[in-house]
Parts: C-alpha cells; sequence; structure tokens
C-alpha cells in the first residue's frame, strides 16, 4: 500500500504522455507529408533545393522523437573517441541492436547536431515501412531490407542500387545499419548455435553481425572500390571520389544493468530516468580490408568487442574508456534544446492549422463549382 501511495502518479503519467504523444504524431507527420506533396513541382523543377528542405523538416521531426525519450528522464551520455571529424562526411554507422528504443536513442543523439539527421539514410527492416512513421521513411528514401534467407540476395542487391540511385544522387552522409539484423533476444539463440557450429566465439551481450550488407556497401561506395557487378544496369563506374565513404562509426548502445528500455517504455514514461551510454569507435574507411574474409572477421572483431565492453559495464557499472579509445571525449549527457522542441511544436501546429484551413477553401470552392 505504502509503495502505490509513493508511485500514484505513474498511471496518470503514463496516460498524459500516451495522449499527448499520440496528438504530437497527428499534428507532425501528416504536416510533414502534406508539406513534401506541396512541394513535390519543386522536385521536378530544381531537385536539390526540395532535397535539402526536406531535410530539414525530417530533422525536425525526428527532433520531436527525441524529444519523447527525453521528457521521459531518458538520458544519453556519450563516450570514446571524437567523432567531430566524420560529422560533415560519408559516414557508415553501425551500432548493436537490443530493443526498440535503440532508434529514438540514436536519433536523441543525432538531434544534437546540425548536419546528421538532414542527410541521413536508415537502413531498416522492411516492417518499419507499414507502421505511423513509414510514410515519412519512403519519402525519405531511406532503405527497408529484407530479413530471411530466401530473400538475402534480393536484398543485398537492391540495396547496392538504392546506395546509387538515392544515397549518391541525394547527397547524404551517414548511413546507420545494424547489422546483427534483428533484436538482441530474437537473434541470441540462432547467433550462439551458428557460433558452435562454426567455432567463433558464443557471445551474450551481442549476436553474431550478418556481413551482406556491410560488404555490399563498402563494394559500391567504399574507398577501395567503387564498380560493383551486382549492379549492371548502374553505372557505378561513375562514382566520384566525394561520393566514397570516409568513416565507419562503431557504435555500442549500452543499458544500465543490461535491461534495455523499450518503445512503451519511451511512450509511457513508467520506468526510472536512468541514462544511457553510446560507445563511439571511428575508423577512417582507408584503414578497413577489403577481402571478403578479412572484413567479416573485422566486423567479428568488433562486436567481440562490444560483448567484452558490455561484460564489463554490466559487472562494474562503468566501462574503461582508455582501453577502447585512444583520442576519447569527456563523457557526458547528451543537452536536448527545450526553446527549440517548443518553435518546433508551434510550427508544425501552426503547419496544420494552415493545411487545414487551404483543404477547407478547396473543398467549399469544389462545392461551389458543384452547385
Amino acid at each position: 500500500m505504502t509503495i502505490l501511495k509513493k508511485n500514484w502518479y505513474i498511471i496518470p503519467k503514463a496516460i498524459l504522455r500516451l495522449c499527448f504523444i499520440l496528438i504530437n504524431n497527428a499534428y507532425c507527420i501528416p504536416t510533414y507529408v502534406i508539406w513534401m506533396l506541396l512541394l513535390t513541382p519543386l522536385r521536378k523543377l530544381h531537385p536539390e533545393t526540395y532535397w535539402k528542405i526536406e531535410g530539414y523538416f525530417f530533422h525536425w521531426l525526428l527532433a520531436m522523437v527525441s524529444m519523447w525519450s527525453w521528457s521521459a528522464g531518458y538520458d544519453v551520455v556519450e563516450m570514446g573517441d571524437d567523432i567531430t571529424s566524420c560529422l560533415d562526411e560519408k559516414t557508415l554507422v553501425i551500432a548493436n541492436h537490443q530493443s526498440t528504443a535503440d532508434v529514438p536513442l540514436l536519433m536523441a543523439v543525432f538531434n544534437t547536431r546540425k548536419q546528421v539527421l538532414p542527410n541521413i539514410m536508415w537502413i531498416m527492416d522492411k516492417h518499419f515501412k507499414y507502421t505511423n512513421f513509414g510514410i515519412v521513411s519512403v519519402l525519405h528514401q531511406d532503405f527497408f531490407i529484407t530479413a530471411g534467407k530466401a530473400s538475402r540476395e534480393k536484398s543485398i542487391k537492391e540495396l547496392i542500387v538504392h546506395l546509387i540511385t538515392s544515397y549518391i544522387p541525394r547527397s547524404r552522409k551517414w548511413a546507420v545499419l545494424f547489422p546483427e539484423g534483428g533484436f538482441l533476444r530474437k537473434r541470441k539463440a540462432v547467433s550462439q548455435k551458428y557460433a558452435a557450429q562454426n567455432n567463433l566465439p558464443i557471445l551474450n551481450n551481442v549476436s553474431l553481425p550478418r556481413v551482406g550488407a556491410l560488404q555490399a556497401i563498402m563494394q559500391t561506395i567504399g574507398p577501395q572500390r567503387v564498380a560493383n557487378n551486382n549492379s549492371k544496369s548502374i553505372n557505378a563506374n561513375n562514382i566520384n571520389k566525394v561520393d566514397k565513404l570516409a568513416w565507419v562509426l562503431d557504435i555500442t548502445i549500452a543499458y544500465p544493468k543490461g535491461e534495455p528500455l523499450d518503445l512503451l517504455s519511451i511512450v509511457f514514461g513508467h520506468k526510472e530516468p536512468c541514462k544511457t551510454i553510446v560507445f563511439y569507435r571511428l575508423y577512417n574507411c582507408e584503414e578497413l580490408p577489403a577481402g571478403t574474409d578479412a572484413l567479416t572477421q573485422w566486423l567479428y572483431n568488433r562486436f567481440e568487442e562490444k560483448e567484452n565492453m558490455l561484460d564489463t559495464f554490466y559487472k562494474t557499472g562503468s566501462i574503461p574508456v582508455s582501453q577502447y579509445s585512444t583520442n576519447p571525449i569527456h563523457p557526458h549527457v547528451v543537452a536536448q534544446d527545450c526553446l527549440r522542441f517548443i518553435i518546433l511544436h508551434i510550427f508544425f501546429i501552426t503547419s496544420s492549422y494552415l493545411h487545414f484551413q487551404i483543404f477547407m477553401a478547396a473543398y467549399n470552392y469544389c462545392n461551389y463549382l458543384m452547385y
């Protein structure tokens, strides 16, 4: 009874947060979609301007998602290498994948960098296309990958084409990939079975990564090779030097006590406030091995490193930074801008009102013509 009295506010708080986030979705996502539809002629006349505007809208929309976790008290702490040098360069981000909270928390981190989210491409499971946010990712031209052995080769070929026909022409900078191919809780048993059969390390805190997407990306826009035989209909040889990847940013997401947040936690805010660590390891693409076997081993090494890092963190509550980073930044909580959130809310609400007025004017005009 004492505990219930102490935590009486949790249910009302969860209900209020749910209502707010549903309303927030209702006036943000349609606003983004309608603006993009209204600007469609500009896409034909001056595509560079259209995609620049779209990038700003996309960033502002993801800022709303960043606000959800921040307002619930779920902060993110940055540690590891200094990533300043890759912020405005073509960079492949690889990260471990534990839960549905991973993407919103990464959005919260990226939100504080001006040029990251407008020029980012997410590589995600195709099922995400059918969520409320799917239409946004379709218009932004993110890539939806199909999981499973049966469609793996087809998905890799489609990824190569997407890189050449979308990532490069849109002047994207960052591409985000989760090499494990799914959440840890779903992949762990299969990963450990495969590792045992192939004399590979048995991992508990991460799963063995799949190298197919990374290999396709490096063979298509990596520094060692800019042409790919799998895209015969695309002239990959015309990829310029400026279109090549410059960096690989390896991010390790570490939740306190190894208990991941999830999307429901972020929506309802019912879990205690906590600090999730994102640890950076930055690699120059020129240093990555070019051969398939060598690249596979390089990726396996990164996830073995994550395994050891997370094991230490879960047992001790800290990460020995000097062991993993030669030029570490000072660990700090990612600071969000409350005033900016307020301004963006005003923008989306005002835009929604404007769009409603345009719709009503068009509706009344049509009725006038009919009668």
